[in-house]
């Protein structure tokens, strides 16, 4: 199975409220999903847009997941590097970073490389507010997701 997911992240404050969006398109259907937190980072939103994503994905497939084929878009340069670059080098060196400082938000990381190992994962960057129609469209989702 072939899925495109596009993943966004909002913050109000940086901690502040936020909210997080993603949407999945698949052969013939598009699926919006999107929630937000009362107390948060733009980061932590961008992270979870993108586990809530492949968890839906995953509760589609039932009992006997197959591997699918994913291609994650994601705006934030965070999340791109942070899964397919800096997570190895934070796992060897026990979830420390290169200045021996803690991973920060290392629950959501240690969830979302755990999402990424049933699946065949492309991660793609993608500018902001670059008038891409899907990157726009999460945007605004993700936004209106955030409780005020």
């Amino acid at each position: 199975m072939k899925i495109k997911i596009y993943t966004d992240g909002a913050c109000i404050g940086n901690p502040g409220p936020g909210g997080w969006a993603a949407i999945i398109l698949t052969t013939g259907d598009k699926k919006e999903i999107f929630g937000g937190e009362k107390l948060t980072t733009n980061n932590r939103m961008e992270l979870t847009a993108a586990i809530k994503a492949l968890e839906y994905c995953d509760q589609q497939e039932g009992k006997q997941p197959s591997l699918k084929q994913i291609e994650i878009y994601t705006d934030s340069i965070y999340v791109k590097d942070g899964i397919t670059v800096w997570i190895n080098k934070w796992e060897k060196n026990n979830w420390k970073t290169t200045d021996k400082k803690n991973v920060k938000n290392i629950d959501l990381w240690k969830k979302l490389k755990e999402l990424t190992e049933s699946n065949q994962i492309q991660w793609n960057w993608i500018k902001g507010h670059s008038n891409d129609r899907m990157n726009d469209l999460v945007d605004e989702l993700a936004k209106k997701a955030t409780p005020i």
